[in-house]
């Protein structure tokens, strides 16, 4: 188990900014204080502790939540050495050697919440399969101990106070919170780059983009940071990163799952979930986080419609399945080699018994027409803001006038800033060209008998750091609020990992995740990043 060095059960420089440009600070309740206007991210190159060599008695790359618990349960390491364990690629991965970048801040409580969970299970006590579990959060869900600001320097001090509706619902299930993830300023682009923690790196390619917004909790999961790491998802940004990281990952129907409590950017397309190594961990994220809150009436009737993920789980599920293989998606493809990754994938769903059907989608570009989320985005920042009354800024307007975000975005930002607004006729429009495209496309779903769409996520592979951001097929979920599950296709022929997206009925989500496991059963897609292996107890000491 490895131990920080001070003694203490408190992560020194917990709660506070981690990054590749430099160390925790040393002052871990002041974590809200440390970055100055215009600074990045205020980081020093030294670190204030050191982490120990110890014995380790559990490997923890990529290790799966049903493992932890056979571990734990059998007393061979506790939820403490764990989280060590963790924390030890952490320092290793993320802080040093490759400086992937993808953890922001760490939990100055981690060791108190798993020393708690650790005492319950001696005493007979398991909350469920997340029970001991350390997880990774994005950086826009809201928690008691840390701050959230949505990988934006200017609401580096915003610090909410309270849990976000699922962090509640995951601390309940006995989930250990590490800590916090980078993303791109405000969720607004996918390239994995944020004002307060910098450029995140893909672990299959250090000069290659690891998807966004939710990069770091994509790389967080891919690499081993963490059992899994939660995102979010406007029009795209779990799905992406799972792509680009060799992931699954959900895009619930929209009001399966709370957002109360996530720094919003459109509450109309906002969702949030899992990303991880494999379908069961998948499951067990998802089944501890869905549901209906009282106070979010986007989940109303949510508690008559929520399945069991893992109650879910088929590795027959594929027998007889009916996709629909989307040939828009592939032929506006920008890279012949990955399209060729996800055709390969394509017939190995057929092999497992699945029935292809070629559809045309029709007019798929005019998905555009029924977008709604910079119309919504100023209105439910600014309310999102006015509730919590330590808030370091109250608007869009001031982010822009204080210039604490990703310069490259500002255009995109005053785009937002000055929309027609949601009392616009444009608005309402737009509103209703989406209830066309939602019904549009269920009746597809029924003229076929299709369980599912497939097709490409991304229409190339991972780009190059600082090139143009690459194309997705992933505004169709968004757009409609239908599910959509992010699977692992392949490779390209330069390693890098190409995903594929399959889209499915409202509140079909069950069936997604049951196709995917029979698939990741059959196909055994997942592959770890060579830049990331298992640590030796020897490799631990710094």
């Amino acid at each position: 188990m490895v131990r920080i060095s001070n003694g203490s059960h408190r992560v020194q420089g917990g709660g506070a900014f981690v990054g590749c440009d430099g160390g925790l600070p040393s002052d871990p309740l002041k974590s809200a204080e440390l970055v100055e206007p215009g600074s990045q991210n205020g980081l020093t190159n030294k670190s204030p502790y050191k982490v120990q060599s110890m014995p380790i008695p559990f490997e923890i790359c990529e290790a799966t939540i049903p493992e932890l618990q056979v571990a734990m349960a059998s007393g061979r390491v506790t939820s403490q050495g764990v989280v060590s364990a963790y924390l030890a690629r952490i320092e290793a991965y993320d802080r040093k050697g490759p400086c992937l970048n993808a953890v922001i801040r760490l939990n100055q409580f981690v060791y108190d919440a798993a020393a708690a969970l650790d005492d319950e299970r001696r005493a007979g006590r398991v909350r469920g399969p997340m029970h001991g579990v350390p997880i990774i959060l994005k950086d826009n869900f809201a928690t008691s101990e840390m701050p959230a600001s949505a990988g934006c320097s200017a609401l580096a001090k915003l610090w909410p106070r309270n849990d976000a509706f699922q962090v509640k619902k995951m601390r309940e299930a006995g989930a250990v919170i590490l800590g916090k993830a980078s993303m791109d300023d405000l969720a607004e682009t996918i390239t994995g780059t944020s004002s307060l923690g910098g450029q995140t790196r893909n672990p299959y390619d250090l000069n290659r983009i690891p998807g966004g917004s939710s990069g770091g909790s994509g790389v967080a999961a891919a690499v081993s940071l963490a059992a899994i790491a939660y995102g979010t998802d406007t029009a795209g940004s779990i799905r992406i990163p799972a792509a680009y990281n060799n992931l699954f990952a959900l895009r619930p129907t929209k009001g399966l799952s709370s957002n109360r409590g996530i720094i919003p950017y459109s509450h109309t397309h906002d969702t949030a979930g899992p990303l991880a190594r494999t379908v069961i961990d998948l499951a067990v994220g998802l089944d501890v986080t869905v549901g209906p809150d009282p106070a979010d009436p986007r989940t109303r009737g949510a508690a008559c419609r929520v399945p069991s993920f893992i109650g879910a789980l088929d590795a027959a599920a594929l027998k007889g399945a009916r996709l629909g293989i989307v040939g828009n998606f592939f032929r506006e493809a920008d890279d012949a080699e990955a399209m060729g990754v996800v055709e390969a994938a394509v017939k190995r769903l057929k092999e497992c018994g699945a029935v292809t059907l070629a559809i045309e989608l029709p007019t798929p570009l005019e998905v555009a027409d029924g977008v709604v989320w910079d119309y919504e985005f100023r209105s439910d920042l600014a309310d999102y803001l006015a509730a919590i009354p330590s808030a370091p800024v109250s608007s869009l307007s001031e982010i822009l006038s204080q210039g604490l975000f990703n310069p490259k975005l500002r255009e995109q930002l005053q785009h937002a800033n000055t929309s027609a607004g949601e009392d616009s006729p444009e608005y309402r429009l737009a509103l209703a060209r989406r209830e066309g495209i939602q019904r549009e496309l269920l009746s597809i779903f029924n003229l076929h008998g299709l369980d599912a769409l497939a097709y490409p996520t991304l229409r190339s592979r991972p780009p190059l750091i600082g090139s143009v951001s690459p194309k997705t097929n992933t505004s169709l979920s968004a757009v409609t609020g239908f599910p959509a599950m992010a699977i692992p296709a392949g490779f390209t022929s330069d390693n890098l990992p190409i995903g594929m997206e399959l889209l499915g009925r409202p509140l079909g989500d069950h069936r997604l995740v049951a196709l995917a496991y029979a698939y990741e059963q059959a196909v055994r897609p997942r592959r770890s990043p060579n830049t990331t292996p298992p640590l030796g107890a020897s490799s631990f000491s710094q």
